[in-house]
């Protein structure tokens, strides 16, 4: 509503109608009485003035009220649009706790939904939205997939974040912060984070140490450190009792500990040790270790072993190291590789 013209609306045409009366209606004096009380004696033009005068105000006062609760709503949905561009900012950020609290009705549907998503942003959005906090954010996470090193702090983003860990992961790469400074203070990171520097840092790292940080081992770490015993660049020259006090750590499968024999087939453990190995580990601490040990003993060629495991198993027992057992004494030669 325009106040300001109506106003001027007004008061010509109340002026208008004073002056139509006092020039053709009549030019007169005259006094009433309001509730009992006596008013002055004024022009009849003016009685007739002062009730629009009236009507005037009080329309005014109608429109100043309405305008004044439709400020305040709109105020509103300025403040739930602000929200919600802080709820998808949130939500591209793949924050874990989220709440909103919006004053309009459509803004908390769009809030409530927003707060039980999660959105994943394309890049082709960043400079699309016209939003500069929203352009803002898809730069950053898109600088962060491409390998650059962001600053994430006023986001306020927990460690087990992942573009907090990605974005971590950027800065070992580039050597902004060392491996070590990581795993000596990894209540402050992610265990996604220390278990991934473990995997480059155990390449290289002693076994002092290497056992020091095995609380981050993993399989894929583990197959790295498998890989580097009596290798020719940087190896490592390990007990099986320390080999299973890594294997202790983790949960591994009748296939894991077939593909951990594999991984030092092809390194430089020495036959007796890796034999020696999985025997310990079947017979002492895993069952699930008999069928690599089984694998080792036939990659190796130790038949008589083999044979004796084989014999004392029951008849349903290594149907694969069976087979493999009767093409061999038959002449056939296969790879034992393709029976496990």
């Amino acid at each position: 509503m325009y106040i300001k013209r109506y106003s001027i609306a007004a008061f010509i045409w109340i002026a208008l109608v004073g002056w139509y009366v006092y020039a053709y209606v009549t030019q007169e004096t005259m006094s009433i009485d309001l509730f009992g009380i006596p008013m002055p004696s004024l022009s009849v033009a003016l009685w007739v003035v002062v009730p629009l005068v009236v009507l005037y105000l009080a329309s005014v006062f109608h429109m100043a009220f309405y305008s004044m609760l439709g400020s305040f709503r709109l105020r509103g949905y300025e403040k739930d649009f602000e929200k919600i561009i802080d709820a998808i900012i949130d939500a591209y950020l793949g924050k874990k706790s989220r709440s909103y609290t919006f004053k309009t009705d459509r803004y908390r549907l769009l809030g409530t939904l927003l707060e039980k998503s999660t959105v994943f942003p394309s890049g082709e959005l960043i400079g699309a939205t016209g939003n500069e906090k929203i352009d803002r954010v898809l730069k950053m996470i898109e600088d962060i997939k491409n390998g650059e090193v962001v600053d994430l702090k006023p986001f306020n983003l927990l460690p087990e974040n992942p573009l907090v860990i990605q974005n971590e992961k950027n800065r070992v790469k580039k050597g902004e912060v060392k491996v070590a400074d990581i795993l000596s203070n990894c209540t402050k990171y992610a265990d996604e984070l220390c278990q991934f520097v473990y995997t480059d840092y155990v390449k290289t790292a002693s076994l002092q140490n290497i056992l020091k940080y095995k609380a981050f081992l993993t399989k894929e770490s583990l197959h790295v450190i498998m890989a580097r015993i009596n290798s020719d660049g940087h190896t490592l020259s390990i007990s099986n009792e320390e080999l299973i006090e890594l294997l202790n750590k983790l949960e591994l499968s009748k296939q894991d500990y077939i593909e951990l024999s594999i991984t030092l087939s092809k390194g430089g453990m020495i036959p007796e040790q890796r034999m020696k190995l999985f025997e310990t580990l079947s017979e002492e601490y895993h069952e699930e270790a008999m069928d690599a040990y089984l694998f080792t003993l036939f990659d190796l060629e130790m038949l008589a072993p083999a044979d004796e495991v084989l014999e004392n198993a029951q008849p349903d027992e290594f149907q694969n190291f069976r087979a493999y057992r009767a093409l061999k004494e038959c002449g056939k030669n296969f790879s034992i590789y393709l029976f496990v």
